[in-house]
């Protein structure tokens, strides 16, 4: 199965779809739940056109604190994420873009000189590989070699993503961020909607049920995911809404750390010291953890060791707490983690298909809801 799908959506992406435009979802129009920062923004600025013409991505996957960072962006299709990457690591960073699309490949290829004299770089920072994220051994990528990986919209269009988180837990460093954008479902998806090639294309029959997610990406070995923003996905194509029938769809940003073994010992105090750039006086880690510039935070184990052990350590003093354990009691609760429940909280479902024009109704999910410990949803 795995090599049709890749078949499938190599056809999709390197020839069926011109434009962003021409996908049947809003997913890579979404509104926005998180403000890019400054820094980002004048770096968007700077892409060549053509590139930003054939961005199919979910949503703005940059991570603060990027420079000089290695930074590899898994599905880089035409190359506006690592463009961006590429300023904001500056020249002594390096930036890898891996797709399994020729066609995109080569495209984003050709601009490398162009960004490179924008940025006025002396030499380039940014390469783009052809090859999978499964096997990103095949494409020269080492083991514990990069700081960041990055990901826009594409790990749903992936067959198997255990292999994805495996591969991208060997090449980080440890204290290394996993921070990716990718279409989530409020239910497992049936298995008879994976053989639908536009289903898929779209990233819809390739959705992992959003409880999953967590679940794999423990068993791989990082920290907890950390939902950073989210917004609904509106479906303006009556086929395929009749075809995905009561199974809704959100775009979620998720960031998680590669952390050395037995790291998490106690919670603690931290306190932010406001030197992230575009920063200065509030840093929103994410969705549940909200730093101000001097004021001391509570926060739990693994928070703690995340703090500690990334790229952020020297922007946080951290102070342990005898009242924090390492540990919780009781089967973990995840709703906060849910993107549908985020999106709603945000209000960030788009009404009307920039596309068509035509009036969608708004995506919304029942509140209150969430799975419990035995896995069975309710809506959520």
């Amino acid at each position: 199965m795995a090599a049709q799908v890749h078949e499938n959506v190599q056809k999709y992406y390197g020839s069926r779809l011109e434009t962003s435009e021409d996908l049947q979802t809003n997913a890579s129009c979404a509104l926005p739940s998180r403000p890019m920062s400054k820094s980002a923004f004048d770096a968007l600025k700077l892409v060549h056109p053509e590139v930003s013409k054939k961005y199919f991505g979910c949503g703005l996957v940059v991570p603060e604190k990027l420079g000089g960072c290695k930074i590899l962006d898994l599905g880089s299709g035409s190359g506006r994420d690592c463009y961006i990457l590429s300023k904001l690591v500056g020249e002594a960073g390096h930036v890898i873009g891996i797709d399994m699309t020729e066609e995109l490949v080569m495209a984003s290829r050709k601009y490398i000189q162009y960004h490179q004299e924008k940025f006025g770089y002396e030499k380039p920072n940014t390469i783009f590989v052809q090859g999978y994220m499964e096997n990103l051994g095949e494409a020269g990528i080492q083991s514990e070699s990069l700081d960041v990986l990055v990901s826009n919209c594409v790990i749903c269009l992936c067959p198997d993503k255990k292999a994805v988180l495996k591969e991208a837990y060997r090449v980080l460093k440890e204290g290394g961020e996993f921070y990716f954008s990718d279409m989530y479902a409020s239910k497992v998806v049936p298995e008879h909607l994976k053989q639908d090639p536009v289903l898929w294309g779209e990233g819809m029959s390739g959705s992992l049920y959003w409880q999953d997610l967590i679940k794999l990406v423990k068993e791989v070995g990082f920290s907890t995911p950390r939902l950073v923003a989210a917004s609904h996905i509106m479906i303006h194509n009556s086929e395929l809404l009749r075809k995905t029938g009561d199974i809704r769809y959100a775009s979620g940003t998720y960031r998680f750390f590669k952390l050395p073994k037995n790291s998490v010992e106690a919670g603690a105090m931290a306190t932010y010291k406001g030197t992230v750039l575009d920063h200065s006086e509030q840093l929103d880690f994410d969705a549940s953890h909200s730093f101000k510039k001097d004021v001391p935070v509570t926060v739990d184990a693994e928070t703690a060791a995340i703090l500690r052990l990334s790229r952020f350590s020297s922007d946080f003093c951290i102070q342990n707490s005898d009242n924090q354990s390492a540990s919780q009691s009781g089967t973990p609760q995840y709703c906060h983690l849910s993107p549908f429940l985020l999106s709603d909280r945000l209000g960030s479902a788009i009404k009307q298909c920039s596309k068509t024009g035509n009036q969608a109704g708004c995506d919304g999910v029942p509140p209150g809801g969430c799975t419990d410990t035995n896995g069975t949803s309710n809506g959520m």
